[in-house]
């Protein structure tokens, strides 16, 4: 996967090889060779994100360090304030009772943040939005226009940490915020030497009425919009005196309906103090998760449209994604609890939405994931390991997510792919074109497909392959596709579903099947067969399905393969020794019938005897009648 962005991102700004890399996603081509990828501008990006990395967490621990101490330094600190360091210039937000506004950013911006002669204003500092922090983008008299500096070798970009970063537009007053390079006047569409970006840090970030394009490179943290949190404690700990260790309780409300009491608050851990040790504890945040919502939105040309991890009640809502060098929409690990709705993605080079490893309860609901080169949706629920780990991951796969009523046409792969997890769902919703339709892998369980419409694979409509188990596929309707309903080395109920104009297999079933059910489903089309099972092994129930509709096609020896399996063979040749030897007995029973009357010495019998025939021997010359002449010598006499 690191291979396949580092060739993402490069070929974004070299312009080439897209074409490859499409072709490796169909199964096509090879991955592109190492020689494509332009090792020194990947080597650039990566670096450039380390130092980004590193200017936010110096500028953080700068700011808390100083307040720690206290004295005048804290006392300056606490104003707004330009920060510098080796990787750039920071205009750093402090904590304050009111928000920052544009007002705000011209007045400790400076010459940093000035409006230009068309109305719009252009960043030249990066701006850090300290924990505790508000930072609102707003404009009532207008369209905001927002230009972020990022030109070859530096770039700015909008970072909060613990803070609020709010984008305010209106349907009537959008807010418009681009990389921009002056010296070309127009967006930076390079991303090798880096490239604007926004992102949040725990804390929030809501975005709505905003226009956004051509922002971010390489990471997901620096990809365009991003919100990122951790689920692991920070450094933000509470200094809590002893006196008020007490529970923290609250009123939860469970999946199920019941209201259950806490004993705590749900992201908070009480650290009791060792026995003789201070007389305080500390409350530590147990994660540092962000939240957000970007709603009437538009966003094109990102490395990433939108990358979110570590978060938890997110949403995205009538928002769209357009044109973005490597996913759409990623909702990465630790992505909980989120919603995304009636949102876009079209033309990404990667997936159009992908739910990462360890996000949970991410519902997908009328949405359209269109000409994407990848995946339309990926519901990924594997594992984070598979075993012993240095982080100590759980091995089990994660889950509870779904993609409802949206749309998936002409991707570049599969419309909709689910690897591993548990109750994950697809359904009521429509895949047209692609490779593949729908396709259930890497081990998932307890999966539900129900209620699709798939038209128009170049393969197979549903896919359930590789160890899953429980899948459910019904209700769904597969249409003008090879194979409609697959099934490998898996199980699964196939109930209710209804096939038309398949041209090789109605069902397909490969491998090890076992407890594997077809029952009532409608299969019709043209091929080989509606129900191909010569290759599968184990006890699979078919029962109460409708083929009348198919016609086969296939040919003489297919047919024969089909029929000649190896207990067939047997139980053929049985019948056939019972056969043979039943018309055996018949043909020698008349036999001994017929020789029961015959005299058992009737061969030994001396054949009848026939009239004794004389020959008589002609008479010599000379001889006299009635002579008799001697037989030897001939001398007669009478």
């Amino acid at each position: 996967m690191g291979r396949v962005l580092v060739t993402l991102l490069v070929l974004g700004a070299s312009g080439g090889g897209t074409y490859a890399y499409m072709a490796y996603l169909n199964g096509e081509e090879p991955m592109p060779a190492v020689d494509d990828v332009r090792p020194q501008d990947a080597q650039q990006q990566a670096t450039l994100v380390d130092q980004e990395d590193l200017r936010v967490m110096q500028t953080r621990a700068v700011l808390t360090s100083a307040l720690a101490r206290g004295g005048p330094r804290a006392a300056q600190v606490r104003q707004p304030h330009i920060a510098s360091s080796a990787n750039g210039r920071t205009l750093v937000l402090t904590k304050r009772s009111k928000p920052y506004y544009v007002a705000d950013l011209e007045r400790y911006g400076q010459e940093d943040f000035e409006q230009q002669s068309d109305g719009s204003y252009l960043l030249g500092i990066n701006v850090f939005v300290a924990p505790g922090a508000k930072l609102v983008l707003q404009s009532a008299s207008g369209p905001l226009h927002l230009r972020m500096a990022s030109v070859p070798g530096s770039f700015t970009s909008i970072v909060g940490v613990g803070a609020s970063i709010r984008i305010n537009g209106s349907a009537q007053n959008p807010v418009n915020i681009t990389s921009w390079n002056p010296e070309t006047g127009r967006s930076d569409t390079q991303v090798a030497d880096g490239r604007a970006y926004i992102r949040a840090i725990g804390g929030e970030l809501r975005m709505r009425h905003t226009h956004v394009s051509h922002l971010g490179f390489w990471s997901g943290r620096t990809g365009g919009i991003a919100i990122t949190g951790s689920d692991r404690p920070n450094d933000s700990s509470e200094l809590v005196p002893r006196a008020q260790w007490k529970p923290r309780r609250q009123i939860v409300q469970m999946p199920d309906g019941r209201r259950e009491t806490t004993g705590g608050g749900l992201n908070t851990i009480e650290v009791t103090p060792a026995r003789g040790g201070s007389a305080n504890g500390f409350s530590i945040p147990s994660a540092n998760l962000a939240t957000g919502t970007i709603e009437n939105t538009t966003i094109t040309g990102n490395a990433y449209g939108v990358f979110i991890t570590g978060s938890n009640q997110t949403q995205i809502v009538d928002t769209v994604v357009r044109d973005s060098l490597v996913h759409g929409v990623l909702m990465h690990r630790f992505a909980r609890n989120a919603t995304i709705e009636n949102t876009t993605v079209t033309g990404s080079r990667g997936d159009g939405f992908v739910l990462s490893r360890a996000t949970e309860q991410v519902n997908i609901t009328g949405c359209l994931a269109e000409g994407n080169g990848g995946n339309g949706f990926t519901l990924n629920g594997l594992p984070l390991a598979e075993g012993p780990s240095a982080s100590g991951e759980a091995i089990e796969g994660f889950g509870d997510s779904s993609v409802i009523s949206s749309t998936a046409r002409d991707n570049g792969r599969y419309g909709i792919e689910v690897l591993g997890g548990v109750d994950l769902a697809v359904q009521t919703s429509r895949v047209v074109g692609g490779d593949m339709g729908i396709v259930v892998g890497g081990g998932a369980r307890g999966v539900r497909v129900s209620g699709n419409e798939l038209t128009g694979q170049r393969r197979q409509g549903i896919a359930v392959r590789d160890g899953v188990s429980g899948a459910q596929i019904s209700g769904n309707i597969v249409r003008d596709t090879r194979t409609a309903l697959f099934v490998r080395a898996s199980n699964a109920v196939i109930s209710g579903n209804t096939v038309r104009s398949a041209t090789l297999h109605g069902v397909t079933l490969l491998g090890d099947t076992t407890g594997t059910q077809i029952v009532g489903n409608t299969l019709a089309g043209a091929g080989r067969s509606a129900i191909d099972q010569v290759r599968s092994d184990g006890q699979v129930t078919v029962r109460n399905n409708n083929t009348g509709g198919w016609q086969e096609t296939a040919a003489f020896w297919t047919q024969v393969k089909r029929i000649a399996k190896p207990m067939n063979i047997i139980w053929a040749g049985v019948f056939l020794l019972v056969v043979v030897s039943a018309l055996r007995s018949r043909e020698i029973g008349p036999r001994i019938g017929r020789r029961r009357d015959v005299h058992p010495y009737e061969l030994q019998r001396v054949l009848e005897e026939r009239p004794a025939v004389v020959l008589e021997r002609p008479e010599p010359a000379g001889a006299q009648p009635g002579e008799r002449r001697d037989e030897f010598t001939g001398v007669g006499s009478r």
